[in-house]
């Protein structure tokens, strides 16, 4: 981060410069208030006073901490007293997360969004220069992500790291670094001796958090023994949703004949179950069971691994990519069937996890998972 913070104070002046044209000189931070932190500096750009607050990345959490941290810094009275958020580019959730709160920002890349008396600016068009180059490090990945799964199946029960790696069947060295990852960006909190949440979620990952990949790791057996819980449920389903690829899993799309999609989906778990193939539906008929949502014309299911040649020519089943109206999916990770419901005689993946996986899906399927998350997914924020 003091990297970060070091470019941020370089380059936020010349690029509000650029934007604003107006000519901008950095100055130090206001004295803080008592017990909010000031901001990490300010901008003087003409008339306007920008208090500025430096995040290294524009993830959900970490902009809504940020958020939150600028409204604190409001003097009242002061109109030409604007907070800023930089931040290397600004995404959609970030985005999306300022225009709620009304919070100006400026990304290093070249965009801004500034909205203050007599001064609005609506900048995106640049790409991010900030991209990094190979894997990058996230608490989201296939496996790293059975922590955030297991955290919002549970959302209102504080638990300990060693808890989570048994359910979870994750070793508890990697689940330490998957909590830090998530502690650092603001989406867990850790618990103190009276059930209070300590400090203001950038938790106990001790400045910059490792990276949570997929390899194992260490952590502070103090830190482990404290329970956490989601600081803001609806805000780490936000941050995974938009991490989350469907197209990683191994799809094969294929046609069976049928009259409707509902027989189909009978027809094709009824020989699941007889053929003793562990499964769970997913996409809009996944939706459909949980919600009745509406009609669909895809079934999509979960299957631990590809039939054999012979049970697929059983069901009629052929692989094509034209007209298909199944997809068998295999999971890059088993985490997907945790939480698994009987809905109808069929089994289900979680509600989340259809959620989830409709971001990969045709037809209708942004309207089935708002319809789903208004239903099923209702989170309460702790914080």
């Amino acid at each position: 981060m003091r990297g970060f913070d070091q470019l941020a104070r370089r380059e936020a002046p010349k690029l509000l410069e650029k934007v604003t044209g107006l000519p901008v000189r950095v100055e130090e931070a206001p004295n803080r208030k008592r017990g909010v932190e000031g901001p990490d500096f300010a901008l003087r750009a003409g008339d306007y006073t920008f208090l500025v607050e430096v995040k290294s990345s524009s993830a959900a959490g970490p902009v809504d901490l940020a958020v939150q941290h600028l409204k604190k810094l409001l003097p009242k009275g002061r109109k030409n007293t604007i907070p800023l958020l930089v931040v290397p580019y600004m995404g959609n959730t970030g985005w999306a997360k300022c225009l709620e709160a009304d919070v100006s920002w400026l990304d290093l890349s070249g965009n801004a969004r500034i909205k203050a008396p007599g001064l609005i600016i609506g900048l995106q068009v640049y790409p991010n220069r900030f991209k990094g180059k190979g894997r990058p490090s996230t608490a989201f990945a296939p496996k790293s992500s059975r922590v955030a799964r297991w955290l919002l199946l549970h959302p209102q029960a504080p638990v300990t790291q060693r808890e989570i790696a048994r359910s979870t069947g994750l070793g508890e060295g990697f689940v330490s670094r998957i909590v830090a990852r998530l502690s650092e960006e603001g989406y867990v909190v850790r618990m103190g001796a009276d059930g209070e949440g300590e400090g203001d979620g950038t938790g106990f990952g001790g400045g910059s958090a490792p990276g949570a990949g997929e390899g194992d790791g260490s952590g502070d057996g103090h830190s482990r023994s404290l329970p956490l819980r989601v600081r803001d449920p609806a805000l780490l389903l936000g941050a995974w949703r938009e991490a989350y690829d469907f197209s990683k899993h191994q799809i094969i799309a294929g046609h069976i004949a049928a009259r409707s999609s509902e027989q189909l989906l009978h027809d094709l778990t009824r020989a699941f179950s007889k053929g003793k193939i562990p499964y769970a539906v997913t996409g809009l008929a996944g939706a459909s069971l949980y919600s009745r949502f509406a009609q669909y014309r895809l079934v999509t299911v979960y299957v631990s691994a590809f039939p054999e040649d012979e049970f697929l020519k059983k069901i009629g089943f052929r692989a094509e990519e034209q007209g298909a109206n199944v997809w068998l999916v295999i999971p890059n990770d088993e985490g997907v069937f945790a939480g698994s419901q009987e809905r109808e005689g069929i089994r289900c993946v979680s509600p989340l996890q259809v959620y989830l996986d409709l971001k990969g899906h045709p037809e209708r399927a942004a309207e089935a998972a708002a319809e789903l998350r208004h239903e099923f997914l209702n989170l309460v924020n702790h914080a």
